[in-house]
């Protein structure tokens, strides 16, 4: 397939071009910027893997006129990915929602249909299991930010503009990924501890949350890219990983990585007294690891030499 693609910058972005691309498909992706003039070097370092399998087009973003002639000018397409999104201050309580929703969804009907126009009849959003109504768990399903309702609300506006275009629409919702590229969140935090000679904290030991190493959800996402129908549907994957305490990842993560870093990885599991998230999140369709041809060994050691290299300190 011809793929258009948003969102390669990102830690999952850049996995999931890859794995399109070493599945067969040509993937052209979109990029606000050269890669030299991103200011954050572990953005530049995913962009720069993702041009290691894509064609790069830079100063574009979704929906603007320079996107919008890409369409046109350089079709035909197969396949929109919208993987991008608006993640400004996504932690924040004061998170713009409505801002967001425009940003990802900016001329949604134009777009859909100049990609009819250039042969597309597939479109596959981007979702997250902290959007409300996503995954199973805890609290009747409310989103969990501000950001997790942008999604949601995105998504809708999906659904709606691609139903109306004839176009089949994928949502492939993703729960908590780890692994090379990512951004210094819960793991490389672990990580940056323990080449420190640390022991490292974890605060909220008893959430039970969906953990997900990228490079399978990367094969997932490829596979569910293909596997998409040419017209009017509605298809949708909820791809699970580990499901368990916070804690017990943990403490997994750190068996891991001590024995391929010859380090200790011990954590501290301390008692998890506020609950400000629903206890329990997760994802719903477990992955059959042997059908994508994915080694959960080799995928452990990828993290490690990735730290090795590169310590999150």
């Amino acid at each position: 397939m011809r793929i258009l693609f948003t969102g390669a910058s990102s830690f999952t972005g850049c996995w999931f071009v890859g794995e399109l691309a070493a599945a067969g498909h040509e993937v052209t992706a979109v990029f606000r910027r050269r890669p030299e003039e991103y200011s954050e070097p572990l953005r530049r370092r995913r962009v720069q893997r993702a041009l290691e399998s894509c064609r790069g087009v830079y100063g574009c973003a979704f929906g603007d006129d320079a996107f919008l002639a890409l369409v046109r000018e350089q079709g035909p397409w197969d396949l929109l990915c919208h993987h991008g999104a608006d993640v400004t201050n996504y932690k924040s309580p004061d998170f713009d929602v409505p801002a967001a929703v425009s940003n990802n969804a900016h001329r949604l009907p134009e777009v859909l249909a100049a990609m009819s126009a250039a042969g597309c009849r597939r479109v596959l959003l981007t979702g997250s299991v902290f959007e409300c109504g996503e995954g199973a768990g805890s609290e009747g399903l409310p989103a969990f930010s501000p950001y997790g309702l942008s999604k949601a609300l995105t998504a809708e506006m999906f659904r709606f503009y691609a139903a109306r275009a004839g176009l089949a629409l994928g949502k492939f919702v993703i729960p908590n990924p780890f692994g090379p590229f990512e951004e210094p969140r819960f793991t490389a935090y672990l990580m940056k501890s323990w080449f420190a000679g640390a022991i490292p904290s974890v605060q909220t030991p008893a959430y039970v949350r969906d953990n997900i190493h990228v490079s399978l959800l990367a094969r997932a996402y490829a596979r569910f890219a293909e596997e998409l129908p040419a017209g009017p549907a509605y298809r949708k994957l909820n791809p699970s990983g580990y499901i368990e305490t916070q804690g017990a990842f943990a403490q997994r993560f750190g068996r891991e990585m001590a024995r391929r870093l010859d380090m200790p990885c011990a954590v501290e599991l301390k008692q998890q007294t506020a609950f400000d998230e629903p206890r329990i999140r997760i994802n719903t369709d477990p992955l059959d690891a042997a059908g994508y041809g994915w080694d959960e060994s080799r995928a452990w050691d990828e993290i490690a030499e990735y730290y090795r290299r590169t310590p999150a300190r």
